[in-house]
């Protein structure tokens, strides 16, 4: 009877086995096409595209340096190395020397930081402290009342838009006396990381709120349920959730939290709570294998891009405007191209630092834990995009707003914040109302589907199948959504659509459509192994 259980069970698994080997030869195919195709584009209109320089990697190639974010930081990448190596060697050494705790290591991390950002912003530092500083009176004496809420986020939503529409201000305005100061504004627009300053803020101004009353958060059934808290360490929840003793909510510590070094210029973004706990404990998290491990991955990271960027000219033909003139398969392959170049260059910039600060003993949330290539829904895309921009958003926006309760009107209100914060463009804008109009829908189908009991074998086979034919439509918007953002802006969406749309763009569209589904397919699969090994 065993025996006629097994090969009948081997039967029934013989049929996806041969499903998983049509869907890996299908995207071997298709991988293969994409980079046979990008060669030929990349050597075929070279002489057209901006931003390429000399490479070192393929002479006689060029390499791909358009993005200007890439650019600087990769050109940046030696001295920062030297200064966060220096930072991080001192901060270790004073606190097993001096046994530092909460006090001594956030004074000595914010001299630190003020010499990092003195040569950044030269005498700019002073708008940085000024703001910083009335944020901190307004959050300690307005901390108790009722419209604290509508204060804090006024005063730093104000300075946001302010910094951005005048430019970070000129030394001039306030008088001629202090018109020789603005030739010394150092190497970095202040107001640019302002930004993430600001996100700092509203953090320590609701951390402080909530100080003051009881905590509603389950730690002991946090405990239960969570793999890194069972084993005896701390996760980044505990820490975030965890109210820090109220005389860590001091000057010194709060100004060392927003110009903390390492994870300054580009984040991730951690809670005040978090930041607090871990300047008293170092995290114990990750081991110094497993930080040195981490480094050694971003090193292979760094190869694969140094590589991308030789090979295939994706962001040069987006910024030079030269893919309007190629066929909507080239166009599909070079937008797909620019997509994993921007998901490749952010996760390179963010565990940089964030490899930094764990050495220096501060665990930030980890921006970008899966690939962009394994993402089919929206909701996943945006919770492993900007992970840490997505837990401060959850915290300090979505939860005050009303939570699940006001879904579909709460991603209206963060995606258009998530915009401006970004920057004041038009494009942004259309990027962030596009997302929505995308994930309203999606809101729908999932609570239906939730709602939906397949029955039998046909029944989750019909499933399945909706639900990649879903995932399908899902990542073609989320592509449109973010090309019109980064790339093309909203007045590029007509000549899109127009291109997909006519004879020749229909049966792309129709290939880009059955290539989702089959690597919606195949997330599936993978979804399925890592819940069998679990």
């Amino acid at each position: 009877m065993n025996n006629y259980n097994t090969s009948k069970s081997r039967l029934k698994q013989k049929p996806k086995q041969v499903e998983l080997l049509l869907l890996i030869l299908y995207a071997i195919g298709f991988y293969t096409f994409c980079i046979r195709r990008s060669l030929h584009l990349s050597r075929d209109h070279f002489s057209k595209l901006y931003g390429l320089r000399g490479g070192w990697l393929f002479p006689p190639r060029l390499n791909d340096v358009s993005d200007a974010q890439w650019r600087n930081f990769r050109a940046n990448l030696p001295i920062l190395t030297l200064v966060f190596g220096v930072f991080t060697m001192l901060a270790n050494i004073c606190r097993k020397a001096f046994h530092f705790r909460a006090r001594g290591m956030s004074i000595l991390w914010l001299f630190l930081s003020l010499i990092y950002l003195s040569y950044l912003h030269g005498a700019c530092i002073i708008f940085i402290l000024l703001i910083a500083s009335a944020n901190f009176l307004l959050v300690k004496i307005f901390a108790h009342a009722k419209y604290f809420a509508f204060l804090l986020w006024f005063f730093n939503l104000v300075f946001l838009f302010c910094n951005r529409v005048y430019q970070g201000y000129s030394f001039s305005t306030f008088g001629q006396r202090w018109a020789y100061l603005d030739n010394f504004r150092g190497t970095f627009r202040w107001h640019i990381c302002f930004n993430f300053v600001v996100l700092r803020m509203i953090s320590f101004g609701y951390d402080y709120h909530w100080a003051h009353r009881e905590s509603r958060f389950d730690q002991e059934k946090h405990i239960q349920r969570c793999h890194v808290c069972k084993s005896g360490k701390i996760c980044y929840q505990i820490l975030q959730e965890r109210n820090v003793h109220i005389n860590d909510f001091a000057f010194p510590t709060y100004l060392c939290y927003l110009v903390y070094a390492p994870l300054y210029i580009a984040g991730p973004i951690i809670s005040f709570n978090a930041f607090a706990s871990q300047l008293d404990m170092p995290q114990n998290q990750y081991s110094i294998i497993e930080v040195t491990w981490y480094g050694l991955r971003w090193v292979f990271s760094l190869s694969l891009m140094e590589v991308m960027t030789h090979l295939f000219y994706f962001n040069a033909f987006a910024t030079s405007g030269s893919w309007k003139m190629l066929t909507p398969v080239d166009i599909f392959i070079i937008g797909y191209g620019v997509v994993n170049f921007m998901w490749l260059k952010f996760l390179l910039i963010w565990r940089y630092f964030r490899f930094w600060s764990l050495i220096a003993g501060i665990e930030a949330p980890e921006n970008m834990p899966k690939c962009v290539n394994n993402c089919h829904n929206l909701e996943s895309f945006w919770k492993s995009w900007h992970a840490s921009f997505n837990k401060w958003i959850v915290r300090y926006m979505y939860i005050p707003l009303g939570g699940s309760q006001r879904k579909l009107l709460n991603i209206w209100v963060i995606f258009t914040f998530v915009a401006l914060w970004h920057d004041l463009e038009w494009k942004l804008l259309s990027w962030a109302w596009l997302t929505c109009l995308f994930f309203v829908p999606e809101m729908l189908v999932k609570s239906a589907a939730n709602a939906f009991q397949a029955e039998g074998a046909l029944g989750g086979f019909v499933f399945r199948e909706l639900s990649a034919a879903a995932g399908a439509i899902t990542i073609t918007c989320l592509m449109v959504a973010n090309l019109v953002g980064y790339v093309i802006g909203p007045s590029g969406i007509n000549w899109l659509i127009s291109r997909f749309l006519s004879k020749e763009g229909l049966p792309v569209l129709g290939f880009m459509l059955m290539t989702f589904y089959v690597g919606t397919k195949l997330m599936f699969e993978i979804s399925d192994a890592k819940q069998r090994m679990q």
